[in-house]
């Protein structure tokens, strides 16, 4: 029999996938924002050169859309999103694996596995995350 969900080890558990479904969702609506500017700006360049805009306006939307490319590289948005979203829902795996007493929660002291297995996932995105973020500084 699984013990019910409660303690320390379950409050984690819950607390980290809210905060990781949140991050992987506002990094999923920035993501999108930029690249929709992006894409709006971009577009309007060949508009505005087919008009006969001064080459300065039209330099002024290719610089932009570089500017919006260069924040969606240094914030990194789309990778965390994935990152985090795949972080979320390896946890909630975790929580229902749990929860049905299957798998490696079928034996004796389910909770003592689900702490080690919430902490190795965690370490993994924390690993993962150092990893961008050094690659991102060279």
């Amino acid at each position: 029999m699984t013990p019910s969900p409660e303690g320390p080890t379950w409050e984690r558990l819950e607390n980290q996938i809210r905060w990781y479904d949140r991050r992987g969702a506002s990094n999923q609506l920035a993501y999108r924002r930029l690249k929709a500017i992006e894409l709006v700006v971009a577009a309007s360049i060949p508009v505005v050169a087919a008009f006969g805009t001064s080459v300065i306006a039209t330099g002024v939307l290719g610089a932009v859309v570089v500017v919006l490319e260069g924040f969606q590289q240094l914030g990194q948005y789309q990778q965390r999103w994935f990152s985090y979203r795949s972080t979320a829902q390896a946890l909630t795996r975790e929580k229902y694996l749990y929860l049905a007493g299957v798998s490696e929660y079928a034996g004796p002291k389910p909770m003592i596995r689900l702490a080690e297995r919430v902490e190795e996932l965690l370490a993994q995105e924390a690993t993962q995350w150092a990893a961008s973020a050094d690659s991102g500084s060279a």
